[in-house]
């Protein structure tokens, strides 16, 4: 068994993903993905100090803590490191219900079967009317 490095930051390798590594929200009860994203360094140490999630929004080139603007946040209740050292796995409560910004529990809403798509994805709440502009 491996001991706990002092910082747990000095675990992760942001520099094969170009300063940013992979997230993985999982729900800390069902097991059920809610979402992919990225953390830089930053992201990550304020996810550790504060128990919530914070990524690194590739799209808008800065800082998100998740819910900021939904209300939606991710407490974190578990993370884990993988061998490779570019993914963290986060087991977290999904505090407002829904992951997506679509408004959807989870990300992962659109299931393939036979050649179809279908949204199997449970809407929480409305994106126009969270997100207006």
């Amino acid at each position: 068994m491996e001991s706990a490095a002092p910082d747990p930051v000095a675990l992760l390798d942001f520099d094969k993903g170009g300063g940013l590594v992979t997230a993985i929200a999982q729900d800390h009860e069902t097991g059920e993905v809610l979402m992919v994203a990225f953390m830089n360094e930053e992201s990550f140490r304020r996810t550790l100090a504060s128990g919530e999630a914070v990524y690194w929004s590739r799209s808008r080139s800065k800082l998100w803590h998740k819910g900021e603007e939904s209300g939606n946040t991710q407490a974190i209740r578990e993370i884990y490191i993988d061998c490779d050292a570019d993914v963290v796995l986060m087991k977290v409560e999904q505090r407002g219900g829904a992951a997506c910004h679509t408004g959807r529990r989870s990300c992962f809403f659109r299931k393939l079967e036979d050649g179809l798509v279908e949204d199997v994805g449970v809407r929480v709440f409305d994106p126009e009317e969270v997100y207006r502009k």
